[in-house]
């Protein structure tokens, strides 16, 4: 659907550095990273309004690379909404009908569609200024989908929402995307916005695509320390393979021996462990976890509604666990505890 290759061009001290992705059609692509990294830029480019130094654009097989925006088929959806203060809400969702001179009656079957399907029936005669958030990402899209595009991109659709109007939003964007079968582009730094989203995502960073995989994929097999970080695994451990059978091996981190599977790595091979906090196991444990050590708790802290344990088992471990957890086990700091944590769950990378 998508096909970017070698795209590279700067704006002052900031360069879009090399980048090749596909988005296939009837995805929901989610473009995720920190501020600053890029992102933004690289929508702008597929929406052609602004052509790259170097690389290409393709879309449905054509080289639209220098294809001016009205042209590409593409609807997009601003941050902060871009809807026109001086036309109602009829008149804004219309606007590229009428650019294209759809016929009247045409137009209206349209709008009465887009306005049933985003439950905004009653907002068609309101002026923008006096709508809500929610509200005008509603109209917003409307505009975008009533010319018909094969592919909307969004750029921070729900940054300026509360996070109840957000959720409700994401619910009916998962539902637009499952009956439409339109190919979304969104650019987000949220996390949740990922997760609950995208059928795959592309981790962007320091303006470049340096990982791109389904949310599982994301996010407990990032491949690098810093896509690790950015998507909050705090148990990143740094050893040595000092024993390996097959796809198992034994990684010594500051002398504890720590069984993990992957067959890219030798014996000798400085290496850095990964994984997330809710795989961590206390107290009892599961039975069919091959690594277990005994370790004391150095921190308990809230986190929404679940808690974040460190633990010093003589590396570093955090788990984050359910209130219950706290009860059950009697969690508290100087407590000693056993962690147990599987081997599958261990992502191995190089350092």
């Amino acid at each position: 659907m998508i096909h970017i290759k070698n795209l590279s061009n700067n704006w002052g001290d900031f360069t879009l550095k090399n980048i090749s992705l596909d988005i296939k059609e009837s995805e929901y692509f989610v473009i995720l990273g920190p501020t600053g990294a890029g992102k933004t830029l690289l929508l702008e480019i597929i929406a052609g309004l602004y052509f790259p130094k170097e690389g290409k654009v393709m879309i449905n097989g054509n080289d639209v690379t220098f294809t001016s925006p009205e042209n590409r088929g593409l609807g997009f959806v601003y941050q902060d909404y871009a809807l026109f203060p001086h036309l109602n809400v009829k008149k804004n969702i219309e606007y590229g009908l009428k650019l294209r001179k759809v016929p009247e009656d045409k137009r209206e079957e349209k709008i009465s569609e887009l306005v049933k399907m985003l439950k905004i029936n009653h907002l068609l005669h309101r002026n923008t200024e006096t709508l809500s958030g929610g509200e005008k990402q509603k109209v917003a899209l409307a505009r975008a989908l009533a010319i018909n595009p094969k592919i909307i991109l969004m750029d921070e659709p729900f940054s300026a929402l509360d996070e109840n109007t957000k959720s409700k939003l994401i619910l009916d964007m998962k539902e637009l995307h499952k009956t439409e079968g339109i190919t979304f582009v969104h650019v987000t730094h949220s996390q949740e916005e990922a997760i609950l989203l995208a059928d795959r995502i592309g981790i962007m960073m320091k303006g470049t695509i340096v990982q791109v995989g389904n949310p599982d994929e994301i996010f407990y097999k990032p491949v690098t320390k810093e896509i690790a970080q950015f998507v909050k695994i705090e148990n990143i451990w740094e050893g040595k393979v000092t024993n390996k059978k097959e796809d198992e091996m034994i990684v010594e981190v500051n002398g504890n021996k720590i069984v993990a599977l992957s067959d890219h790595f030798k014996v000798g091979q400085d290496v850095r462990l990964i994984i997330r906090p809710e795989d961590i196991i206390l107290g009892k444990g599961d039975t069919s976890a091959r690594n277990n050590f005994k370790g004391k708790i150095t921190s308990v802290i809230k986190h929404g509604f679940y808690y974040i344990i460190r633990i010093d088992c003589g590396f570093e471990v955090e788990a984050a666990v359910t209130k219950q957890s706290i009860e059950n086990l009697n969690i508290r700091e100087g407590k000693d505890i056993n962690i147990f944590f599987k081997a599958t769950a261990l992502q191995v990378i190089k350092r």
